[in-house]
């Protein structure tokens, strides 16, 4: 089958963009909620996302649109610049910004990314996801659905906010919030597997016209029913000039104003990281395992959000929760990404009115699946299972994405990551045997790594100084092509030591030290 041309697959990337469009729609407007931004923008957002990144972007599965780790920052952003028509011009300069980075070849930054804490990032993210809308499955929707943060704009924290959904049960909400999820799992685990028809027809899109149906006719019904407040609210225009309306435009006028320039900047650095880290986790998502070029990708990124801010839209980054929606259910190119962009500029153009029918609660159980397949239990036992040097990232990650935030959570990861590598960097700057033992005098062998900093400088010290008197060391620097000065320091001293103590020293370096040869040859010439 080929995978990469966009028209040779769309039996599985229309079912694929379907599914994406319902998880997309409730984000785009709870994204665009919880940013302090009109409704509009997060939809316009996602519509730019999807056909105009999803064309311009070279990676297959990844789907586009407004990021909640951009939430608080346009948010703060909005109210600082004096505006959302400031704002917006921050978004077009932000785009351009990407766009430079791209030509720089700044998309390398990708590769940097411990796979640990890629791992991490798709785990805590789909633990956030399901406690996050926990609440909207029982009907109690007072934090926006795109709010992923820990601490919430309404003085909430996700687990608060659990804790009041349990206390405040919508009957008619959970009832048809439980029904859909029996029909996503119904669908997934046993109706695909008994025909084509269930395989075209998504269990998604079943569960979403059920929920219409029930809503429907339980309209009347006192108890059952669902009020307003737990459906989609997408806005419905009158008439085409109140459509056109919605649209903003950036005001040009600030471009002289720093700190329009300052939240430029800062978009396009947190928008190209997010994109980034969503790009790594997607292709390891990938079942064909196929690699996003990242360069085009902040490219494409870019040129969406000089497009999406001059229409009133979001800022715009690749999204996992969209993309692994996307892999989930089965799309196979670029194609299911554009689709969903269509279908989200189709509805909100032609049938708001029927979208503004959906129980929140119905989505909220396809993203609990959603959720359930990036944070599978059995990956912490091979996370597990695979050591510490690789669990602890992973954990530490998880942990900080669930209290704090997507990006704060990598940084804790990658921290964990590096302190790892420094101490192990301490560990193995050497190695040290006792080869021989004769005559009360002991023969040891050291042997350098291949290159020795001062981070190894406390580890070798160490040894040295533990060496027993009367001792015969051969030091073996062979395989060393670099060796810091504050190691040859050590040496030296040691050296001074070595008389008092009747250590012999015996330096072994046919190869030599190529990056520090003059203070490697002076020592060595003190030694011989």
């Amino acid at each position: 089958m080929n995978n990469t041309n966009p028209f040779k697959n769309l039996r599985a990337d229309i079912p694929s963009s379907v599914v994406v469009f319902f998880v997309a729609l409730p984000l785009c407007l709870g994204i665009a909620l919880a940013s302090g931004a009109p409704l509009f923008s997060g939809l316009i957002a996602g519509i730019v996302g999807g056909v105009v990144v999803g064309a311009l972007s070279g990676s297959s599965l990844g789907v586009s649109g407004p990021a909640a780790g951009l939430a608080a920052i346009v948010l703060i952003a909005i109210g600082d610049l004096g505006g959302f028509e400031n704002f917006l011009l921050a978004v077009v300069l932000g785009g351009a910004i990407q766009i430079l980075f791209g030509l720089l070849q700044m998309g390398i930054i990708a590769y940097y990314f411990p796979s640990s804490v890629i791992k991490g990032m798709l785990t805590g993210i789909g633990i956030i996801i399901i406690l996050k809308q926990i609440p909207h499955f029982f009907g109690y929707d007072t934090d926006p659905g795109g709010d992923f943060a820990f601490f919430q704009e309404n003085g909430e924290n996700t687990f608060s906010e659990i804790t009041n959904a349990v206390s405040f049960i919508n009957p008619g909400a959970t009832a048809i919030g439980m029904i859909g999820l029996f029909i996503l799992i119904l669908w997934g685990n046993v109706l695909s597997k008994k025909g084509k028809i269930f395989q075209i027809i998504q269990g998604p899109l079943v569960a979403v016209v059920v929920g219409i149906i029930y809503f429907l006719i339980t309209s009347g019904n006192d108890f059952w029913r669902i009020s307003s407040n737990h459906l989609v609210s997408v806005p419905v225009p009158e008439n085409a000039s109140s459509f056109l309306s919605q649209f903003s435009f950036p005001n040009f006028k600030a471009i002289t104003n720093p700190q329009v320039w300052i939240t430029a900047f800062t978009i396009a650095l947190v928008a190209s990281l997010e994109t980034l880290l969503c790009v790594e986790a997607t292709d390891k998502l990938d079942p064909t395992r196929r690699v996003t070029p990242t360069n085009r990708e902040l490219l494409a990124q870019g040129s969406g959000n000089i497009i999406s801010g001059l229409i009133g839209g979001l800022p715009i980054t690749q999204v996992i929760v969209r993309s692994s929606a996307n892999i989930q259910s089965g799309g196979k190119t670029k194609m299911a990404s554009i689709l969903h962009g269509f279908l989200l500029l189709i509805s909100v153009v032609l049938i708001p009115t029927f979208l503004n029918k959906i129980p929140l609660s119905v989505l909220a159980a396809i993203l609990f699946i959603v959720g359930y397949k990036l944070a599978k239990p059995s990956l912490f036992k091979v996370m597990f299972e695979k050591g510490w040097k690789q669990f602890v990232p992973f954990i530490v990650t998880i942990v900080g994405i669930v209290f704090t935030n997507l990006l704060l959570g990598i940084m804790f990861g990658l921290a964990v990551s590096a302190l790892i590598v420094i101490v192990k960097s301490f560990q193995n700057s050497h190695f040290l045997h006792l080869e021989d033992k004769s005559n009360g005098t002991h023969i040891i062998k050291m042997t350098l790594a291949e290159e020795v900093t001062f981070f190894n400088k406390g580890a070798i010290l160490k040894e040295l100084d533990n060496l027993p008197n009367n001792t015969f060391l051969e030091l073996d620097v062979r395989n060393t092509i670099y060796i810091d000065d504050d190691i040859v320091e050590i040496l030296e001293d040691f050296l001074e030591k070595s008389k008092d103590r009747e250590i012999n020293i015996q330096v072994n370096s046919s190869k030599g030290i190529n990056d520090n040869p003059e203070s490697f040859y002076q020592f060595f010439q003190t030694i011989k």
